[in-house]
């Protein structure tokens, strides 16, 4: 189904070690770039006496948005196979953050990206994964005569009535599956007086 997109059910970490290296690994939740950036300063602050804070992330349902972060590993060793990790395991709105406490003995280009990897797979596996779906909202308004048809709309299958209003001129806030909204807002468009604006959805 084409609205069907997956995130993470919750915060998630987990320890690994690799040659005397120890590599704590979080994943959270995060709805923005904002928010994920502001998360990192977070842990970079929490873990300063760290030799690397490494990170990525995934913004939104169609899994467009994205940045990663090596903070000073050798280019593509860290970010890379974090957000490697998000990609496989398909979710999206999504953080995960790497702290590495070097051991002393180095782990060489290899052993840096299966660590890394390792470490972000282990705290995504821990978060765990949930199906969401991509909605469509909208507000209809329209006079008080043609509330019958509108609401009759209204009940059928995959529609969430989210506010009403009745008067002289009533209005409803509607969220429903994305997948059907060429067809719902096209009932709607067919109610006499109705007028139809979409909304910023919420995820």
């Amino acid at each position: 189904m084409k609205d069907l997109y997956y995130t993470i059910q919750g915060p998630g970490s987990s320890q690994y070690k690799e040659k005397m290296s120890r590599f704590l690994s979080f994943a959270m939740p995060v709805r923005s770039a904002e928010e994920a950036k502001s998360l990192v300063k977070k842990y970079q602050n929490e873990y300063h006496d760290s030799r690397h804070v490494c990170w990525a992330y995934m913004i939104g349902p169609d899994r467009l948005e994205w940045q990663l972060n090596d903070n000073g590993e050798p280019s593509g060793t860290a970010g890379k196979p974090i957000l490697g990790q998000i990609n496989s395991f398909e979710v999206t709105d999504v953080l995960v953050v790497v702290v590495r406490y070097f051991g002393g003995i180095k782990l060489g280009t290899s052993g840096l990206i299966s660590a890394y990897k390792e470490a972000a797979r282990l705290a995504l596996e821990d978060a765990g994964v949930k199906e969401m779906r991509k909605k469509t909202v909208v507000k209809v308004e329209f006079p008080y005569v043609s509330s019958e048809g509108v609401m009759r709309i209204a009940k059928t299958d995959e529609i969430t009535v989210l506010d009403r209003n009745f008067d002289n001129l009533c209005s409803l806030v509607m969220e429903f599956p994305e997948s059907r909204k060429e067809e719902i807002i096209g009932k709607l468009s067919k109610v006499e007086g109705a007028s139809i604006s979409e909304l910023e959805w919420e995820r």
